[in-house]
């Protein structure tokens, strides 16, 4: 990926045949061919579901504790959370939301969708899936004028389209980027991810919730502390890739979780927080356990290292949670 200004771009470029990144991203992930539709997401990254049970564990007992007997995953993935779920508390109903078709071996009594459900009463998860709603880029040319940025799916190169206000960018962008990305002032080649498809995404989720709790977890930032050059990034078979719209490898980029939070009315909290109160604690144990119940030493000693894992700061530990009640 280049940027539009190290490119020494016109001010006012010429019209770009390129899709913009919004238009190249969701082709990407979520076209007929699209990379969520093909890969299993465990192949390629690795989520709170993945580092440890204590996360599905920790969910049951929100459930539970809100007199809950549902949970909807939406981003299931290929249902490890929802499997979790199951072994752990084998009553609660369960619903898988994914583009993908149901994974082959995925436990019966798991329910599988690839749309929304009209409503529910019960918890709603989104386990780091607003990461991956596509959304406009936009860019300060060298003139400081915010740019709609389009690419090349297949190179990756990028060029300036039309700037905000012009009567073909939807107005909602410029709204949404003076409110809560505001590029006045930066220097050329300042960046937004502009917002307003997840907080229209999450914001559908919420609506459908007649009952219950709502919570996605993303990794994200707030509006003092926006990153000046955007966070678009690609990961494929564990690594850390160049961010390419081609299909070939995810694309994500972090979440202004603020501003989903505004659009729905939710809290906004660190997951170690959240966490730490669902009772994950990485607490290690006593060291004379190690001599009278050695495997029991081992296990309690596994189990603080996952819990460390999660809770951890400057790792999944400051993953945020978006949380919504109705009642």
């Amino acid at each position: 990926m280049t940027s539009l200004t190290s490119l020494g771009m016109p001010a006012v470029p010429p019209p770009t045949s390129r899709p913009t990144w919004k238009a190249a991203w969701d082709s990407a992930l979520y076209g007929a061919e699209g990379f969520f539709r093909r890969e299993s997401p465990a192949a390629h990254f690795r989520t709170s579901v993945h580092a440890s049970p204590q996360f599905a564990q920790a969910l049951v007992r929100m459930a539970r504790g809100a007199g809950l007997d549902t949970v909807v995953d939406i981003g299931a993935g290929r249902g490890e959370l929802l499997t979790s779920m199951r072994r752990l508390d084998p009553a609660l109903a369960l619903l898988g939301v994914e583009v993908a078709a149901r994974p082959p071996g995925l436990d019966r009594s798991i329910a599988w969708t690839t749309g929304l459900p009209t409503s529910v009463e019960g918890l709603v998860v989104a386990n780091v899936w607003l990461d991956n709603i596509p959304c406009h880029v936009v860019e300060l040319d060298d003139d400081a004028v915010p740019r709609v940025v389009h690419v090349d799916p297949d190179t990756g190169e990028e060029s300036a389209g039309q700037p905000l206000g012009h009567p073909s960018v939807p107005s909602s962008l410029r709204r949404w980027t003076d409110q809560w990305w505001p590029l006045e002032g930066g220097e050329p080649g300042a960046r937004a991810e502009v917002g307003t498809t997840r907080d229209a995404a999450w914001a559908d989720v919420v609506g459908r919730v007649q009952r219950g709790i709502a919570v996605a977890v993303d990794y994200g930032h707030l509006r003092e502390d926006r990153p000046p050059f955007g966070t678009l990034a690609s990961y494929r078979g564990g690594r850390l890739v160049d961010v390419l719209p081609d299909g070939s490898r995810d694309v994500t980029a972090h979440v202004a979780v603020d501003s989903v939070a505004a659009r729905v009315g939710a809290v906004v909290r660190r997951q170690r927080e959240v966490l730490h109160e669902l009772g994950v604690e990485a607490a290690m144990p006593a060291t004379v356990l190690a001599s009278e119940d050695p495997a029991a030493y081992l296990g309690r000693l596994s189990s603080a290292a996952e819990a460390a894992e999660l809770t951890a700061a400057g790792g999944l530990g400051d993953f945020w949670w978006v949380v919504t009640t109705r009642s």
